[in-house]
């Protein structure tokens, strides 16, 4: 299946069911309104070619194509619900737009860089201001609290390990991989992601200076290729997820390994975690931590490390300024893909780490063109895929939102808005501080 296999469907059949906001836009006429001009605005120096049913209009930042250059196509199939979407959800209704078929396009992740290039001027600054009192807010449920977070997880997670098995290697890794030292060309391969993926894993472990006797500790589980790795190593190794599914296979991919002994999965929230161990390693699993949870994390992290141990942490980021501003959004992600997240900037985990711990950032790794290459694997792997996602019983709508979700990832790393960090964390070998 190719991209435009999946994006240019003349007509997506929504189950109302299944899909109650996608099925039928929302909102009145004076608010479709006022979305179409500041849409017409906001798109009016893109560099995207906007076609509608009976017209094209090509917009570059100089208003025209420069000689040559073939843009990419967002190709308005509705305009009036894409309209009604927004001016009732906004963001959110821009990707339920694509998710029923209102807007497609031929390369998703060129239409969606534009935006995500220029995400903080969209919208004029007046506006934004306004947009705790028109848009929707986070549901009180979706909070990370012990109580909710498993929830949280689950809706994601625990959508079918098939599922993730369909477009993640043979690590089953969900996470960015590290390609090494070039990461500037974009030629990687699908052959090359699964020893890129143990390259990520290796770099955290060597940071960590996880070896033979090393009692770690896993926060964020994943499907186990991370404990194989360390128990490979001669540590021994105790993971923590709230995934049940990701619990299940980790544990058989450990038992068939021969490490059944060597290491312990368990079905906890971090902040209930005991013990003393030497090092820490969490993959990408404080995006779902939620901002009013940082201090908890790290100081659970400070806890849990015997003096002088080491945690290695990977974690993706936003610019400072925009998790300021965006801080208290609901957005599309949030409803469809992570609920309850909440991405930091590198400035915010600094200030957490050093307010709230004594533990030192002794090193940082900024790999955010990594996580772009990885995605775009993961995209090409996940559309080439339908056919067996469609028998795991997910219909086109969630395909539309799927292949949304990994350009719209894309997208983001592709421009800068998003970047992912290694970081490692050193406790002082005598005790003292908060802890």
């Amino acid at each position: 299946m190719t991209i435009n296999d999946c994006c240019n469907h003349a007509e997506v059949r929504v189950d109302p069911a299944r899909w109650p906001d996608v099925a039928a836009p929302r909102g009145g006429r004076l608010r479709a309104l006022a979305a179409a001009r500041l849409f017409a605005t906001a798109t009016r120096r893109l560099p995207v070619s906007i076609e509608y049913p009976r017209a094209r209009r090509d917009r570059t930042r100089s208003g025209s194509p420069r000689s040559g250059e073939v843009l990419p196509r967002m190709i308005i199939r509705d305009p009036q619900a894409l309209y009604q979407r927004i001016g009732s959800d906004g963001l959110i209704g821009f990707g339920e737009a694509f998710m029923a078929g209102d807007w497609t396009t031929d390369d998703l992740v060129g239409v969606l860089t534009p935006f995500a290039e220029r995400v903080a001027d969209l919208v004029p600054a007046p506006l934004q201001k306004l947009r705790s009192l028109v848009l929707p807010g986070h549901p009180e449920d979706e909070r990370n609290t012990v109580a909710n977070t498993r929830s949280n997880i689950a809706r994601h997670y625990d959508l079918s390990n098939d599922l993730f098995g369909a477009f993640l290697d043979e690590t089953l890794s969900y996470s960015s991989a590290y390609f090494g030292t070039d990461a500037a060309a974009d030629t990687a391969t699908w052959g090359d992601l699964a020893d890129a993926q143990r390259a990520k894993i290796d770099r955290l472990l060597d940071q960590a200076e996880v070896g033979p006797g090393t009692r770690l500790l896993e926060i964020g589980t994943g499907w186990g290729e991370l404990c194989l790795r360390a128990a490979e190593r001669g540590a021994r190794v105790r993971s923590l997820t709230l995934s049940s599914e990701q619990r299940d296979l980790a544990r058989t991919r450990i038992a068939a390994a021969g490490y059944a002994e060597q290491v312990r999965v368990d079905l906890l929230d971090y902040r209930l975690v005991d013990g003393e161990y030497d090092a820490v390693v969490s993959v990408e699993m404080l995006e779902a931590v939620g901002r009013e949870y940082w201090p908890e994390y790290f100081q659970t992290v400070q806890r849990v490390l015997a003096p002088g141990g080491k945690a290695a942490i990977q974690v993706i980021t936003m610019p400072h300024d925009r998790m300021l501003a965006s801080g208290s959004t609901y957005t599309w992600v949030h409803k469809y893909i992570f609920p309850g997240g909440q991405l930091p900037s590198i400035e915010a985990l600094r200030d957490v780490v050093a307010a709230a711990t004594d533990l030192t950032m002794a090193d940082e790794l900024a790999m955010g063109r990594h996580y772009a290459r990885t995605l775009r694997l993961w995209r090409e792997r996940f559309l080439a895929q339908s056919a067996t996602i469609g028998r795991l019983g997910f219909d086109a709508v969630f395909e539309r939102m799927w292949t949304f979700y990994l350009a719209y990832s894309e997208a983001g790393f592709r421009s800068g808005y998003l970047d992912v960090y290694q970081l490692r964390l050193d406790k002082p070998a005598t005790r003292g501080g908060p802890d």
